[in-house]
């Protein structure tokens, strides 16, 4: 029985399923297969590596392109003097024409027109200008170099040195249209990604505005893509990079350097107030909390009662450029929860109109010189932006109206406006239009506002206890500054307060109080936004174009 049973045994050992484990000639096949291609890949690859190093052993030109490098120890000063000197694109006109020239720029756009022959497109802040790589020459320019040339990705950061040349036509891609770079040597700085998010050269129109202005997908008449304000600020490092916000932006610089060279011309001393308050005393809905230690905080709203503390401090004359924070979930056009202020304070020795005139006499300087110092930059950003050449200055002193006539203006305009009411957004703009038509000018002020729209801090007008000794500063309808003579009497401060819901014993406004207990002189002062002046003067659609890194309500990156 014993032998009978093992008869029927297996010979070979089975798996789980009773199917033997040994490969099937199809199994078998596939993997003959397999390794074929393998070694017909490696043999390629060996081919290529060979020819490879052939052509670099064959390439005349590989010295003058490649990776850069920075020095690992400094050049002594001796050595330095034989280096090539880095010239701005900006700096680029006919007296260079036949010359050597070396350039730090990004590649804007790089094209490979025949194996002996690409372009690359060098743009530098501002400007662009055409470079030509070409085989043979003085510098025995070769193929393999021409065409790493054509196949450079796009911003790349690249420093080319050659000749300047006048081409044979000008160049109407390039804002240097009548020179060209003829070039000898090119080295990557910093290579730039295969795919790039967004295009800078689609950056480079306005974004949509209205219902429109967030819509994806979009495309121009050509065929262009129209890029969202939403992406460029998603993408902002790169939006940035555009001709049109290099000028924005040194234009915003411009007005605060302006503004600092006025107010230190005529006796202004800087301060720097802190930015945290342990009490939201300027009114509670409009700050931000932060949790300082174990206990709450806040981001200041404005630097308004430091200012005021340092008139006290008998500092006469103080001036602040720094961050403002508001916690208004406005979702505007001119609105943002964070901004730069310009704030002034002064004493008043003899009328509050000599703070009036100090700020608008300090504008009216700083529209004209930007006008004469910054006229380049000004053009630059008119090929998007036509309305920023056309802001009328007045050729005198600033047109000054009180709040009654410009209410006035508006009823004679056909607006239904209440005397002792504020002026909503829609009719501050159709005054500035009637005070455009009217006066030839982009920016005026209105004195008189009445009180009851006013912060406690606003001193009233002695011959009218319904108005006030304030004002706002206007730029193409639109409000830019509020401003006033405060109160520094301690008895008349504290009705103040009372009168608009406020507790003058909370411990939130103890020191400021204190300030004129002590004895203040009598002051006053206004506070301006950095980015609503950049906006209006250059006639930008939002306030997010001439802000760095906007926040608002529904943004806090990047």
């Amino acid at each position: 029985m014993a032998s009978q049973d093992g008869k029927d045994l297996p010979s070979h050992p089975k798996g789980e399923e009773g199917a033997s484990t040994a490969p099937s000639k199809s199994a078998l096949k596939k993997a003959a297969k397999d390794k074929e291609k393998a070694e017909k890949a490696a043999k390629r690859q060996e081919q290529e590596r060979q020819e490879k190093e052939k052509s670099e052993a064959n390439d005349t030109a590989k010295h003058l392109y490649g990776r850069y490098n920075l020095l690992i120890e400094r050049r002594s000063a001796e050595d330095s003097k034989g280096v090539a000197q880095r010239t701005k694109l900006r700096e680029l006109d006919k007296k260079w024409e036949g010359k050597e020239v070396t350039v730090c720029a990004r590649v804007h756009n790089a094209r490979v027109q025949s194996a002996k022959l690409a372009f690359l497109d060098l743009r530098q802040r501002t400007e662009n200008i055409q470079a030509v790589i070409s085989e043979g020459g003085e510098h025995q320019i070769s193929r393999q170099m021409v065409k790493w040339c054509g196949g450079l990705n796009r911003e790349s950061i690249v420093l080319v040195t050659g000749l300047v040349k006048k081409p044979k036509d000008s160049i109407n891609s390039a804002t240097i249209s009548d020179l060209e770079i003829h070039v000898a040597k090119v080295y990557v700085i910093a290579e730039g990604p295969v795919q790039l998010p967004m295009q800078v050269k689609d950056a480079m129109h306005p974004p949509p505005i209205g219902e429109e202005a967030e819509t994806e997908g979009q495309v121009d008449s050509q065929g262009t893509p129209i890029v969202s304000l939403k992406t460029r600020l998603d993408n902002r490092v790169l939006d940035l990079r555009t001709p049109t916000n290099q000028a924005i932006f040194t234009i915003q610089n411009g007005v605060e350097l302006l503004f600092r060279e006025y107010c230190q011309s005529h006796g202004f001393q800087a301060i720097q107030s802190t930015k945290i308050a342990g009490a939201a005393t300027e009114g509670g809905s409009g700050v931000f909390e932060i949790k300082y230690f174990d206990k709450q905080a806040y981001l200041t709203q404005s630097p308004q009662f430091y200012k005021q503390m340092a008139i006290a401090g008998d500092m006469e004359r103080v001036f602040e450029v720094g961050p403002v924070f508001r916690a208004e979930n406005s979702n505007t056009n001119r609105h943002l929860t964070e901004f730069t202020g310009l704030d002034y304070e002064m004493e008043i020795t003899e009328h509050y109109h000599e703070v009036m005139d100090f700020g608008e006499d300090m504008l009216i300087f700083i529209f004209r010189a930007l006008k004469e110092r910054y006229a380049y930059e000004l053009k630059v950003i008119e090929r998007e932006y036509p309305d920023a050449g056309n802001f009328q200055i007045p050729e005198g002193r600033c047109t000054r109206l009180t709040f009654a006539e410009g209410i006035a203006m508006l009823r004679e305009a056909g607006e239904e406006v209440e005397d002792y009411e504020d002026l909503s957004t829609p009719q501050e703009r159709h005054l500035g239009a009637l005070v455009r038509a009217k006066y030839h000018t982009d920016f005026y002020t209105l004195d008189k506002f009445p009180l009851s729209i006013r912060p406690f801090y606003t001193h009233p007008d002695p011959s009218n206890p319904l108005l006030s000794n304030s004002y706002d500063f206007f730029m193409r309808g639109q409000e830019i500054m509020s401003g006033a003579q405060r109160i520094h009497t301690p008895r008349l401060l504290e009705e103040s307060m009372r009168a608009k819901g406020l507790e003058p014993t909370n411990e939130g406004y103890r020191h400021y109080l204190d300030a004129f207990r002590n004895g203040c002189a009598p002051h006053g002062g206004g506070g301006l936004g950095l980015n609503r002046i950049t906006q209006f003067f250059l006639g930008l659609a939002n306030v997010r174009q001439a802000t760095l890194f906007p926040r608002d309500p529904q943004r806090r990156a990047p």
